[in-house]
């Protein structure tokens, strides 16, 4: 959820003038690191071998 909110203000953030470079760049890592945690929480969920 904080990933597709972290989306949406990017977004909205890019249409708006004039963009805040350090803001954007924080939010697009913090999105990132959010991505990378999901990803890390769906391969300890998915079993190595098929049962």
């Amino acid at each position: 959820m904080e990933h597709a909110d972290l989306d949406a203000l990017i977004d909205r953030a890019a249409t708006e003038a004039p963009a805040d470079e350090l803001m954007m760049r924080r939010l697009k890592k913090r999105r990132l690191l959010l991505r990378d945690e999901i990803d890390r929480a769906e391969r300890a969920l998915q079993p190595d071998e098929p049962a």
